[in-house]
């Protein structure tokens, strides 16, 4: 049975992000994966101004930068009568007026690495973690599964961090407060031609919805289908995703064809809920675990990030001198972290009740939308700036 100070379960970016900033801070910490590698195809691959500004303040932005990735200045909605414009983000200002789509095993791969360069760091690939130790009420470290068998590790602090089904969560006994998603998404690609068009977009029609993501090489497409509507998309055979294809984005008809059959297509079940409570002693809650977000927007990596920040912030400090973290830190954490969780996930109901399941319902006009809403005054400017930094972004105070 090993003894650390911080143990972390879940290798996404909110539990890499809080392993870095820690081993920043002289804090002795073990992140657990339960993945051999971190090359998944995830989808959520966007980072946003937020997140760059993290980066650059922990002098990662600049090898961040290197790794091939796409920039998107603009969101735009097409509808059948045009193209709607969302958000102009080059009107952000600053370095990073863009949101840079890049893989996220790339991402991740770049902060362990860098995590890696503390001596007080370490990475345990293919452990899964499956139950807390608890001394009392209070949790005092995790066991996992690994090729070896089954392990013990205690520490001052557990942060679970293990995404949207998290199983240190579920063994807590923490419980999430679900909200009704109308939706769920397919995920597929297509190949890219230099004639294509170079922007990210969302398409809208009648009874159809498709986000159309330029991954460089490839596009990356989301079929967006009723929630549960999987089975029945798959019962009609895979020309029923190549014709909303076809009839959705012209510019594709003539590779619709190359989806050969569902084995290329992978499903997201969209879940949107929030736990009343982050916490339980020597136990804290955080990213898709604490609350999983709808992929409206595209914000749950840079949430997740702005949660590792400001727990690093707050307990980085405590934990690398050795003190007992007390619950009241550990709810700060969550003091600090739930308004811009309730805000954004706010936005996200709204825009699923609004335009989102009127659409998958088939009205010709889901919703009424100036023309141009990024060149709206106030409007404009609140939109990019809730997309490229969210409600409430973090910086980082954590000791080096």
């Amino acid at each position: 049975m090993n003894q650390n100070t911080c143990v972390i379960a879940g290798g996404g970016p909110a539990g890499a992000v809080l392993a870095l900033l820690l081993a920043r801070a002289g804090v002795q910490v073990t992140l657990l994966e339960k993945h051999a590698d971190f090359l998944r195809d995830f989808r959520g691959d966007t980072i946003h101004p937020s997140t760059l500004q993290v980066l650059k303040e922990i002098g990662l932005a600049e090898e961040f930068l290197r790794i091939p990735h796409h920039k998107a200045r603009r969101m735009t909605m097409h509808t059948d009568e045009g193209a709607v414009p969302i958000a102009d983000l080059s009107k952000l200002g600053g370095e990073y007026p863009y949101i840079a789509f890049v893989p996220q095993w790339d991402f991740l791969n770049l902060v362990t690495t860098a995590a890696a360069r503390y001596p007080t760091f370490r990475l345990v690939m293919n452990a899964e973690v499956h139950d807390v130790i608890r001394e009392g009420d209070a949790v005092r470290g995790v066991r996992y599964r690994d090729p070896d068998g089954e392990h013990e590790l205690r520490a001052t602090l557990t942060v679970a961090a293990d995404g949207r089904r998290s199983d240190v969560r579920r063994a807590a006994g923490l419980v999430p407060v679900e909200h009704a998603a109308p939706m769920d998404v397919a995920w597929f690609r297509l190949p890219r031609e230099p004639a294509d068009p170079d922007e990210t977009f969302l398409r809208l029609s009648m009874g159809r919805i498709m986000v159309v993501i330029n991954r460089g090489t490839y596009w990356q497409l989301a079929y967006v289908i009723p929630k549960g509507g999987f089975d029945a998309l798959r019962a009609g055979g895979i020309e029923a995703l190549r014709e909303p294809v076809a009839r959705l984005l012209p510019f594709l008809k003539d590779r619709a064809g190359l989806l050969k059959d569902f084995d290329e297509v992978s499903v997201l079940s969209v879940a949107l809920n929030r736990l009343r409570r982050w916490h339980r002693p020597g136990l804290l809650v955080i990213g898709d675990a604490a609350h999983a977000m709808s992929p409206i927007f595209g914000v749950g990596i840079n949430l997740a990030v702005q949660d590792a920040v400001a727990a690093a912030n707050l307990l980085a400090e405590p934990l690398a001198s050795g003190a007992e973290i007390p619950e009241s830190l550990l709810a700060g954490v969550q003091r600090r972290r739930t308004p811009p969780t309730v805000v954004t996930q706010f936005a996200q109901r709204v825009v699923q009740a609004r335009l989102i399941r009127p659409a998958l319902a088939g009205r010709v006009k889901p919703v009424r939308l100036p023309r141009n809403l990024s060149h709206l005054p106030v409007i404009g400017a609140l939109t990019r700036r809730f997309i490229g930094f969210g409600v409430l972004p973090e910086h980082v105070r954590s000791p080096s």
